[in-house]
């Protein structure tokens, strides 16, 4: 029998989960709210936040799953890429939880988290498959051949999809996160109501930066003509901009399943909760006989069920940690 515990502290949110031979029984996420008024995440804060929060979390964590911390085999936690000090903060407890208690340590890479993230409930995707990775500060194409054994063939040359919708929301005057929000109206609007630029970037990369400043001119451009326009527009532009960045990373996608063969197609990463882009995901797979798949949402956004599983795969390879590890802000495959 192997339990592991779970620790996620890349960004803002603090998070515990209880995985036991492969079945996770806890995932508790303490989100921070100090950051809505900055319109952003600011690092330090993150920090302290964490410091607080991982004690409450954690001990949470292991009385939802009714276990006790002499069960715990191995701790699983996020090394990188992430804020180098909310990273600290989870580095340093799970090192200390892992020598009191006499167990492993496993470092998990917080991308490659994400993909497994996929492997936490049924439907799984077999290998094989190609993941699109989206959040604040990734966009990638991923073949995924094994569950370590991971290919980046496809990314961003500057901006992620999920910092496009950010900054969006940002020029829309929406409340931090404007993500969600972008989705949220959207529902309500015709994404055809205007024309965003579609970058001809080739290969299977990914550009956002020439999208933001081309969504930047547009409402500049609108509101010195009515001071009103996006209050009287919203739904419209919110659905406008989500269809193409949706239909940018669609368009990868198709060519990187035909470039590979393959018609098994996954997405992780906080995007990948954004309904516009699940929906047309699920009338591809219909269109092109993909089998796509999709995380529940509480394992989208950043979360320590995925750490845990992935800590899960790595214990049961004996693939642990010394207590000299250091996280690492960046992070590669």
């Amino acid at each position: 029998m192997a339990i592991i515990l779970g620790i996620e502290s890349s960004c803002d949110e603090t998070s515990a989960s209880i995985c036991k031979d492969g079945e996770i029984l806890s995932n508790i996420i303490a989100n921070q709210t100090v950051h809505q008024k900055y319109g952003g995440v600011v690092p330090e804060l993150a920090s302290r936040a964490h410091q607080q929060n991982i004690i409450p979390v954690v001990q949470e964590a292991f009385a939802a799953a009714k276990i006790s911390k002499k069960d715990v085999s191995a701790v699983a936690f996020t090394r990188g890429p992430g804020l180098l000090g909310s990273l600290l903060v989870g580095t340093s407890f799970s090192k200390a939880f892992a020598l009191a208690n006499g167990i492993p340590l496993v470092e998990v890479n917080h991308m490659q988290a994400h993909i497994l993230a996929h492997f936490i409930k049924q439907p799984k995707p077999t290998f094989p498959f190609l993941c699109l990775t989206v959040s604040g500060g990734h966009t990638q194409i991923v073949l995924v051949k094994d569950y370590f054994d991971m290919e980046i063939v496809g990314q961003t040359t500057d901006d992620a999809a999920g910092e496009a919708f950010d900054k969006t929301a940002k020029i829309l005057n929406l409340p931090y996160p404007g993500g969600p929000l972008i989705d949220k109206y959207a529902r309500e609007g015709n994404p055809l109501a205007y024309s965003f630029p579609e970058p001809q970037i080739p290969g299977l990369d990914f550009s956002f930066s020439g999208l933001k400043t081309a969504i930047l001119y547009f409402i500049r451009d609108n509101k010195k003509l009515d001071e009103n326009f996006v209050e009287s527009n919203l739904a419209d532009i919110c659905a406008s901009v989500q269809h193409r960045i949706v239909t940018i990373l669609l368009a990868k996608v198709k060519r990187a399943s035909k470039q590979y063969n393959i018609k098994d197609i996954a997405i992780a990463g906080g995007v990948s909760a954004n309904s516009g882009l699940r929906n047309t995901l699920h009338q591809a797979a219909e269109q092109y006989g993909w089998n796509v798949f999709i995380p529940d949402f509480e394992y989208c956004t950043d979360n320590a069920a995925m750490i845990a599983i992935a800590g899960y795969y790595k214990y049961l390879a004996k693939d642990f940690a010394g207590q000299d590890i250091a996280p690492l802000a960046r992070m590669s495959f």
